[in-house]
């Protein structure tokens, strides 16, 4: 059974809770490990984060903002840590957004020092985006740092890691602990400030939700600029006692599943999308010792489910929700409470309320506050902007099952009104999932003179015709003014780097094609 969330957990800086969990499960427990197959235990963290972290803080100044443009590894681990042991504030850049959004990020966050590795630089052939960089900011590469480490800051980190209270730098938990940037699916990016306490209260709130074994290895492929990778896929293993294996790109299909069945990986974290990549390219065996398979981001089809449930029977797959502005984690499914087609309970120690949408008739629009919605948003000025009276607008719909699990009918912005009937994108693309369940499909609204708006179905199933979307509509009772009229082809998935649908971009295709 899970534990309860005592909200009193969660307000502590994010380092105090790092040096809390070594003591609790033992310094000796190897806790952290990457490609490089080189694990490291909680002593071995600490004290890295203690000599690295020192190199760069004679760089810098206590609370100034560090942007980290860097993969999911040990090594952005550290270095998260290490600027928190100091007291300086991570600012995590999405390195697949491009150049100008990453200024842009830099500027909103006033960060003026970017941490890179060369590595992994030219791994991801991003020289031309360093150029770019390198006129707003300081490029400071990791593998630089580590060579100028010397006995001195060795000494320094022995003594630090015997010690590590007394070292490292005292916050408080409303002090920020991170700037991450949301995904920009619909939208420009936003800058979101989250606290301390909003970090340790989130990873607190899935441990106590989720009943998760310290014998565990979560595999983390998704990016760490993005809230689920960072909270659920690097914070929460290093503070509940479960190993962390951090891999650079979910995009890696085939080396994800042989490091799955290399590293006898647990749990493995992943989107819809990606998810079914893995199972594809899975052959029998190489998947077996999964437990449990946990998805966000978007919404897991039927057909994932059950190309899991025919390939690797025993892995459960558990739908979570949530947003960069709680941490991210909202809701989430429980292995003994899994219900497919919903995003689970609210995490513990959560508020919510539904406000009712003109023209949608079931459930309504999602509000949550608690001790991980975050401090704010951060504004040109450089002012946070805090949630009206700590309520957080996800401006998602949704409804509550019996026994609370929460059912999202999609996104306010993507209803629409059609002949003055509102319509759910949502909804239109599971029709479409229901017909070709292999495909990835997105769909968009665009004006129309007679009707308001009208539908437009982007894919990159070459087989696609709206003669077989429409009898599928009418088969389950779907008003035909749910079926799309025409069908834009392409010939991959729209995705961000996150793996989310890139709505902004799907919309711009839709329009091109009028």
């Amino acid at each position: 059974m899970a534990r309860v969330f005592d909200p009193k957990s969660g307000q502590r800086g994010l380092f105090d809770a790092l040096i809390d969990a070594s003591a609790a499960h033992g310094l000796m427990k190897p806790i952290l490990e990457d490609q490089d197959r080189k694990p490291l235990t909680y002593r071995d963290l600490i004290r890295a984060c203690f000599a690295l972290g020192r190199k760069i803080a004679v760089r810098t100044k206590r609370a100034e903002r560090v942007a980290l443009l860097l993969p999911s590894s040990a090594g952005a681990a550290v270095t998260f840590f290490a600027l928190q042991a100091f007291a300086r504030t991570p600012v995590m850049l999405n390195f697949t957004s491009g150049a100008r959004n990453i200024k842009a990020a830099l500027d909103l966050s006033e960060a003026k020092l970017v941490l890179t590795s060369r590595r992994f630089v030219a791994q991801a052939k991003l020289e031309e985006l360093i150029e770019d960089l390198e006129a707003v900011a300081t490029v400071l590469y990791l593998e630089d740092v580590r060579a100028s480490i010397g006995l001195p800051d060795r000494l320094y980190a022995l003594a630090a890691g015997s010690a590590p209270r007394l070292f490292r730098k005292a916050v408080k938990p409303g002090d920020i602990g991170v700037i991450l940037f949301t995904s920009g699916g619909f939208a420009a990016p936003r800058g979101v400030v989250l606290t301390q306490a909003n970090v340790v209260s989130n990873a607190l709130q899935v441990a106590a939700h989720i009943d998760i074994d310290p014998n565990w290895t979560i595999f983390n492929p998704l990016p760490v600029f993005h809230s689920f990778g960072l909270t659920v896929g690097v914070v929460l293993p290093l503070l509940c006692g479960v190993k962390a294996f951090e891999y650079p790109s979910p995009l890696h299909t085939k080396m994800v599943v042989d490091l799955i069945r290399e590293t006898k990986a647990d749990v493995l974290l992943a989107t819809d999308t990606f998810l079914g990549q893995y199972a594809r390219a899975a052959e029998p065996g190489d998947l077996d010792s999964l437990i449990l398979a946990v998805c966000g981001a978007e919404k897991v089809r039927d057909s994932t489910r059950a190309m899991m449930a025919e390939k690797f029977g025993p892995v459960m797959v558990l739908e979570g929700y949530g947003a960069t502005e709680a941490g991210p984690v909202i809701a989430a499914n429980q292995p003994e409470a899994n219900r497919p087609g919903a995003v689970g309970g609210i995490m513990p120690g959560m508020e919510y309320r539904l406000e009712p949408v003109e023209g949608i008739a079931e459930g309504g629009r999602l509000f949550v506050r608690g001790p991980n919605v975050m401090a704010g948003y951060l504004n040109a000025a450089g002012v946070i902007e805090a949630p009206t009276d700590g309520w957080h607008d996800t401006g998602d719909i949704g409804v509550f099952e019996e026994g609370g699990a929460l059912r999202l009918l999609g996104r306010a912005k993507r209803f629409a009104k059609i002949g003055g009937e509102m319509i759910s994108l949502q909804a239109v693309e599971d029709l479409a999932a229901d017909v070709w369940p292999d495909c990835w499909r997105a769909v968009v609204s665009i004006p129309d003179a007679k009707k308001g708006e009208r539908l437009v179905l982007v894919t990159d199933e070459p087989g696609a015709v709206i003669a077989d979307l429409l009898r599928h509509a009418q088969a389950v009772g779907a008003p035909d003014i749910a079926v799309p009229r025409k069908i834009v082809k392409v010939g991959y998935p729209v995705l961000l780097g996150t793996g989310k649908t890139d709505y902004a971009a799907v919309q711009r295709i839709a329009a091109a094609e009028r």
